[in-house]
């Protein structure tokens, strides 16, 4: 992979007639990466909790963009019932899909479990993109240059499972949950696409991570000194959200990028910059965890897919 330090969004090649899914679409990263495949043609499906908020994000790009293709569609990953839902509709509608963007996520909040009694940040981060990405893959299977894009962080350098302590029962601490989640999206993205090549799937399973970008991330969840220091502190260290966003996009959409990379910033500590291909941590690509990490999500997954089916 060459050097990107002058790649732009400007660069995205054309995706007139291709369909992505983009998690969290409607603020920060999320809505800078749909704000860009937009305008190059594509048609984005925005995956948001909140549909008013989602109808608003789609106003403001038409606004930019007049003529954008873009639609709505409520996805709550904190509650698998709603994974379901989502995914059965797109597949009940016969939609195609070509690019599916885990992009949404939580930050280091107080202790708080989503729907099926799992700690907030794995539920979200990890267990509802897991169980998205499973549910859409024959979907994507059909596509034109399918991409699995799984946006982890630097964190995920630093993080761990608590095999142990999964959802934070005995000892929470809102970093070091954080930091698991982003763990588990860097083995996740990488067993898949061990899973996906051992497979023969047409399929590609990229890794990205936007390096310190200021948005909704750093302030709608996380209190205390947390939100103090990456909500105000470190706050003119960060880079813009549509900045933060190329990694995610050169990942989704750049003709050279392989199953099984990591695409992150170019700069200092992978801090900001250009996108260009980064260092997966080993203990993310070991084969043991990434065994152990899949059995479990299928485990905390299959029991609730099978009480719906």
């Amino acid at each position: 992979m060459m050097s990107q330090r002058s790649w732009t969004a400007e660069q995205i090649p054309d995706q007139t007639k291709r369909v992505f899914v983009v998690t969290g679409a409607n603020s920060g990263l999320g809505l800078a990466t749909t704000r860009a495949l937009a305008r190059k043609g594509a048609h984005v499906i925005l995956a948001v909790r909140d549909e008013a908020k989602g109808h608003r994000a789609v106003a403001e790009i038409i606004a930019e963009q007049p003529g954008a293709h873009l639609e709505v569609r409520q996805l709550d990953l904190a509650d698998l019932d709603s994974v379901r839902a989502f995914a059965d509709r797109l597949c009940s509608d016969g939609a195609r899909l070509d690019v599916l963007v885990n992009n949404a996520g939580v930050m280091a909040p107080p202790r708080r479990v989503g729907a099926q009694g799992h700690e907030l940040q794995f539920a979200v981060n990890h267990l509802g993109h897991f169980a998205l990405t499973g549910l859409l893959l024959d979907l994507l299977a059909d596509g034109n240059d399918p991409r699995v894009v799984t946006v982890s962080s630097t964190n995920h350098r630093q993080g761990r499972i608590f095999f142990d302590d999964l959802s934070g029962e005995r000892t929470y601490s809102p970093m070091g949950f954080y930091n698991q989640s982003k763990f588990a999206n860097a083995v996740f993205g990488w067993e898949l696409h061990r899973r996906l090549t051992a497979a023969g799937s047409p399929v590609r399973s990229v890794l990205a991570h936007p390096g310190y970008t200021s948005t909704n991330l750093q302030t709608s969840a996380p209190v205390g000194m947390v939100k103090l220091l990456f909500g105000r502190i470190l706050t003119p260290l960060a880079q813009s959200p549509d900045q933060g966003a190329l990694p995610q996009l050169y990942a989704a959409t750049a003709p050279d990028v392989e199953s099984g990379q990591f695409i992150g910033p170019d700069g200092m500590a992978e801090l900001r910059g250009a996108p260009k291909r980064v260092r997966l941590a080993p203990a993310a690509a070991d084969a043991e965890t990434g065994r152990r990490l899949w059995e479990l999500s299928e485990r905390l997954t299959a029991a609730w897919r099978r009480e719906s089916e």
